[in-house]
């Protein structure tokens, strides 16, 4: 399988695509006004403690506070190590976050049965320090999550200094090979907790230590600058998005990186040196006049995965729909009527959906609750045959996901786990004209809001004057074509004229009533 890396460097934005046979498999794009803060490591200052939540709002130097559940909070903060939780359970990649690298929540807070916990009083104070690392960044209105367990990816492990976990990727199958990486891990007995990642796959015992003392070292700088920082804030970042990305990709079955920048190149080429030596002849600078994304068509499928409607290649068609809190992806036939029989095209469909589906959620990085609804299918074993290839297809996601079986009415209910804002949050914002409702009123509604607040000021005015009305060209046109009646009707209610003052620039619900001088102002500000 063909694979290259695809690295797009410019003042304002980096982006890095994935690419395998041709076709875009995954995207990050990291803009230099918000970076990810996701495994970042700050100083942190406890502010407020809520017993009733079971959580804890923290001051880490960012403008909103961030969010420390109960289940993230390890026991004795200020301990010497004594109270790191015992035990080797099997390390999954996308739960410690190949990509962010932290340690998955679930480590934690499944380590403690939830009865035997102790509360969250029990553990914080209002004013207390503590190290903490980004595992979710600000989403919307929410302040950043964080957790005190710190994780520290290397190329082939991930250090968790705060744990004593053991584990090993579930991505590595053979038992044979497990076991060897396990036995090494084991035989080097680091102080906390290490996970070896997918790419650990086939390396030797020098690369596991190596890896290990980096990551050693890394840590006691963490502690040291923990120590001198005074004020909540910063004390270790990631690595920038490029070689985070080489970090967690770059393999054998990756054929080659290609950088379209030459600043970048060449510290990508001394990251490589320092760190992966035998990857670096993969690396080569583009220098065509032609926009590297253009040259292999990323921007068209950038720009695919930011509509609502994909259309799939039979003619079929899915809708996906992004909420605050959950994604809605609907599954329509289209143009397509098949050939053989009703049950045999909605199968067909499904299942060129189902391929769609996944790509699209790996490329738009949709998380937390997702519901897709396929088209309605008879047969049980059509609907098993759905949920089977639907498993199969995101086993190649790097995020974690997690399928519930089809409900009767053709409704799948799975989860993504969302760490950083999706393509869409990253790229758009709500729209002007309908504030992210996605709809505006109609012009006869706000026709008939001015009609309503023109009874209200005329009386209260109650003198004869002319009342003027400010609005949208679309606004008064409709009124003088469509509602002169109406309008009559309110001159002779308030005993006064209206006339209509068209603005170009109003929003189409935007409207602002005066007399002589600005008496009130109504509508969308």
């Amino acid at each position: 399988m063909a694979s290259e890396i695809l690295i797009n460097v410019r003042p304002s934005e980096t982006r890095v695509a994935y690419i395998e046979n041709g076709v875009l498999n995954d995207l990050k794009i990291e803009q230099k006004t918000s970076p990810t803060l996701v495994g970042s490591v700050h100083r942190g200052k406890v502010l407020r403690v809520l017993p009733g939540m079971q959580a804890a709002f923290v001051d880490i130097g960012l403008d909103r506070a961030a969010f420390l559940y109960v289940g993230d909070v390890r026991p004795n903060l200020e301990g010497d190590g004594s109270d790191l939780l015992d035990g080797e359970t099997e390390g999954d990649e996308a739960s410690v976050g190949a990509e962010s690298g932290m340690a998955s929540n679930a480590m934690s807070s499944n380590a403690i049965d939830a009865a035997d916990r102790p509360k969250i009083q029990e553990l914080l104070t209002e004013g207390q320090w503590i190290l903490v690392q980004v595992a979710k960044d600000p989403l919307g209105t929410k302040g950043a999550r964080i957790t005190t367990h710190i994780s520290l990816p290397g190329r082939h492990v991930v250090y968790l200094p705060t744990l004593n976990h053991r584990g090993v990727s579930r991505r590595i199958e053979e038992g044979a090979e497990r076991d060897r990486l396990r036995d090494i891990v084991n035989a080097i007995d680091p102080k906390g907790g290490v996970i070896v990642r997918t790419a650990g796959e086939g390396a030797t015992d020098a690369s596991l230590r190596n890896d290990l003392d980096y990551l050693n070292r890394l840590w006691l700088d963490v502690q040291k600058a923990y120590e001198k920082r005074t004020k909540p804030g910063l004390v270790h970042a990631e690595p920038d998005v490029e070689l985070r990305a080489l970090r967690d990709s770059l393999s054998e079955e990756v054929d080659r990186v290609v950088i379209d920048d030459e600043e970048t190149h060449k510290k990508i080429l001394a990251f490589l040196g320092q760190f992966m030596p035998r990857y670096k002849n993969k690396v080569s600078l583009y220098r065509e006049e032609r926009p590297l994304f253009d040259q292999y068509e990323i921007d068209l499928e950038i720009s695919r995965s930011l509509e609502r409607k994909i259309w799939l290649k039979s003619g079929g068609y899915i809708v996906i729909d992004e909420a605050e809190a959950l994604v809605v992806i609907d599954v329509n036939t289209g143009r397509y009527v098949g050939k053989r029989d009703l049950e045999d095209t909605i199968l067909k469909t499904n299942l060129e959906a189902v391929r769609e589906i996944a790509h699209q959620l790996r490329i738009r990085n949709c998380g937390g609750i997702i519901i897709i609804d396929f088209i309605d299918m008879e047969k049980e074993a059509h609907r098993e045959k759905i949920l089977e290839s639907l498993r199969e297809e995101l086993v190649r996601d790097r995020a974690k996901t997690t399928v519930v079986a089809m409900s009767n009415l053709g409704l799948v209910e799975m989860t993504r786990k969302r760490i950083r804002p999706s393509l869409v949050k990253t790229l758009c914002e709500p729209c002007s004209h309908c504030d992210g409702k996605a709809y505006v009123k109609t012009k006869s509604t706000v026709a008939r809001e001015i009609f309503r607040d023109l009874e209200r000021e005329g009386v209260a005015l109650n003198s004869e004057s002319v009342l003027v009305v400010h609005c949208h060209a679309e606004i008064g046109d409709y009124i003088y074509a469509e509602e002169t009646e109406a309008l009559e009707d309110v001159e002779r209610r308030v005993g006064q004229s209206v006339v209509f003052k068209l603005e170009p620039g109003f929003h189409r619900e935007q409207y602002e009533i005066f007399k002589a001088g600005p008496q009130t102002s109504k509508g969308l500000k």
